[in-house]
């Protein structure tokens, strides 16, 4: 029987959907949905990409669809990007579930793009970075995004410990960890926006 890891590759190695936005357009990532501008999901406006995938499976979860890994859809990373740069207004990109670090390697990609246009990269994660430190020793996709990533949000939902005193968090185990100088400029831009509520 496959791992859960290994069934997780072979998912991801499926033949692409045909339709525009996945047409011969090299490497793929696979998502339940994206939101060209928010301001919900880290501060300033934030283009935000919804993974498939996720092994948390946390109760009360937000997005419950994204759960299974073979849901969603894929799309091309130059057409993901090519969306991205026409929101000028973005500060930079979100990376949310789903779990991101499923598909660590395109999204490292997508970040390194965001990166070199001057934006930033928020990461949310059910792990801890901790966890995420040691499965990055023999997954290289892993090791890759959390490299690329300026602020991580990490941590299961916990849905007894749900709040609403942090932004941008669903429950207060839940931590905002800048990885960057840039991830230390979002924390500020966040600290500023709780001396306004």
């Amino acid at each position: 029987m496959l791992d859960y890891w290994e069934r997780r590759a072979k998912l991801l190695r499926r033949k692409p959907d045909q339709n525009a936005e996945t047409a011969e357009l090299g490497e793929e990532v696979r998502l339940a949905s994206l939101v060209e501008e928010s301001i919900v999901d880290g501060p300033g406006l934030r283009f935000v990409l919804f993974t498939q995938g996720c092994p948390h499976r946390c109760p009360g979860c937000h997005n419950p669809h994204t759960h299974l890994l073979a849901g969603g859809r894929l799309y091309s990373l130059e057409w993901i990007l090519s969306l991205y740069d026409k929101q000028l207004a973005c500060q930079g990109i979100t990376f949310s579930g789903g779990e991101p670090f499923l598909q660590g390697g395109p999204l490292a990609k997508i970040a390194q793009a965001v990166h070199e246009r001057g934006g930033d990269v928020i990461t949310y994660t059910g792990y801890r970075l901790e966890r995420l430190q040691e499965l990055a020793k023999e997954d290289d996709g892993i090791s890759a995004l959390l490299a690329e990533t300026d602020l991580l949000i990490d941590g299961p939902f916990i849905q007894e410990r749900r709040s609403l005193e942090t932004p941008f968090v669903g429950s207060s185990n839940q931590r905002l960890l800048a990885l960057s100088i840039k991830g230390e400029q979002a924390l500020e831009q966040i600290d500023q926006f709780n001396e306004f509520r």
